[in-house]
């Protein structure tokens, strides 16, 4: 996928360059800048001699040496003051200036640290909104697979209203899941023992929670619905509802933070198959509504479950009308949920 959140030690991340949070001299230092010249070997901090430094905010390239990275992009990041004096744009200029040097050296791949959010005192969250923030619109414009590393289990959300409003409507669906299947239960044993007790219990339902709490009688099923269900695969169904809402092919797998060559593999082949995150990552970039979402991922054969942690905190993004990917795998990211369009397929 173009942007992905990991959990891992950037020192092993197997691209073509990774990006170093240095310091103005470029001669090493602690956390992730030592980190990388220990790793790399004392060549890059020869070569790093020969640069003269670096301003805050800009970026230099050098060779990875001992890293499974071809390059090193160092930038220097702002030390937090209070937020007051130009933090976000010499940041976000890091994160610019890295992207266009990888750019200019043809880099595919790219792994950045989260910068200035450790010695340097960045607010974590704040550091995270900026990072995200500069890496999408990079991305918006250029084909390149960028990651950022994080290193153990850091809480970037827990304190943001977003994060707590998910978690209230993941307790509160799993509460009601929960009293459902209580409810069934025991109108099953109900019905299995005693008809008219059973009829009694339905109608205290009936009064108690109106006619939905229980189940409808079945209705006659929309057979040409049905049909087209069952003769429109994943792929066609995509392809008429990118048409529908008037993109782009690339507008839609950019939104859906999904690599060109995969949408390229959805649209030539009919029959194709794609994981539940990409499915999900699509109808979040199509906008769909939550009963649109379900009937699209149905055609890859895939069930919106209240069961299911990664199902119901995309139904809180869509039923909320919150089609931010990056935003949204933020909170999978918290949740250690996949990611939208981080599969294989």
């Amino acid at each position: 996928m173009p942007f992905e959140i990991v959990r891992d030690d950037i020192t092993r991340m197997r691209v073509d360059a990774i990006v170093n949070a240095a310091n103005r001299s470029l001669l090493g230092g602690g956390g992730v800048d030592g980190a990388i010249h220990s790793a790399a070997g004392p060549q890059l901090l020869a070569e790093c001699r020969t640069l003269g430094g670096c301003e805050t905010g800009q970026a230099k390239l050098t060779g990875g040496y001992r890293l499974p990275a071809k390059y090193v992009i160092h930038t220097v990041g702002p030390i937090w003051r209070g937020g007051d004096h130009g933090e976000r744009d010499l940041l976000s200029a890091c994160y610019r200036n890295s992207l266009a040097l990888a750019l200019e050296y043809r880099c595919e791949t790219v792994a950045f640290p989260l910068i200035s959010a450790g010695a340097y005192g960045y607010p974590k969250d704040q550091a995270m909104a900026v990072a995200v923030e500069a890496i999408s619109q990079f991305l918006l414009e250029h084909d390149m697979t960028v990651y950022l590393v994080v290193f153990g289990h850091t809480e970037f959300l827990t304190g943001k209203k977003l994060f707590r409003d998910v978690q209230e409507y993941i307790d509160d669906v799993y509460a009601e899941s929960h009293v459902k299947k209580n409810v069934e239960r025991t109108r099953g044993q109900l019905w299995q023992r005693d008809e008219a007790a059973a009829l009694q219990y339905d109608q205290g339902l009936d009064a108690f929670c109106g006619d939905s709490a229980l189940p409808s009688p079945a209705a006659a099923p929309d057979w040409d619905r049905l049909l087209q269900q069952t003769d429109e695969g994943f792929s066609e169904a995509l392809l008429r509802l990118i048409d529908r809402k008037g993109l782009t092919d690339a507008q839609c797998y950019k939104r859906a933070n999904v690599d060109r060559k995969l949408f390229s593999k959805i649209r030539s082949n009919p029959a194709y198959r794609p994981s539940k995150p990409t499915a999900f990552a699509f109808a979040v970039a199509l906008e769909l509504s939550l009963p649109e979402t379900k009937r699209f991922i149905a055609k890859a054969g895939f069930a919106l479950s209240h069961s299911s942690k990664f199902d119901i905190i995309l139904e809180y993004f869509i039923r909320h009308h919150i089609y931010d990917v990056y935003q949204i795998n933020e909170v999978l990211f918290q949740f250690d949920m996949p990611l939208l369009g981080s599969g294989m397929n």
